[in-house]
């Protein structure tokens, strides 16, 4: 099934996309940088909210990986 049509993977995809663009911008800004408008401009601002909300996102992490594990224990 693909994360469009489920809800709980479609949060999953956008936290990973969050802390990949963020992990990104820190080891090489210019990347990220020089596409903030465009379709390309979305990565920009997942980056920018993965910086400014990183304790929201850390604790969203958190949340969905302790919800993984209790699905896989099922």
């Amino acid at each position: 099934m693909s994360a469009l049509f489920n809800f709980k993977s479609l949060l999953l995809v956008i936290i990973f996309l969050i802390c990949t663009c963020t992990y990104v911008r820190a080891q090489f800004p210019s990347v990220i940088d020089k596409n903030k408008t465009g379709i390309l401009g979305v990565f920009w601002k997942f980056a920018r909210i993965g910086e400014r909300l990183s304790p929201y996102v850390s604790l969203c992490c958190m949340i969905m990986a302790f919800d993984l594990i209790l699905s896989l224990v099922k």
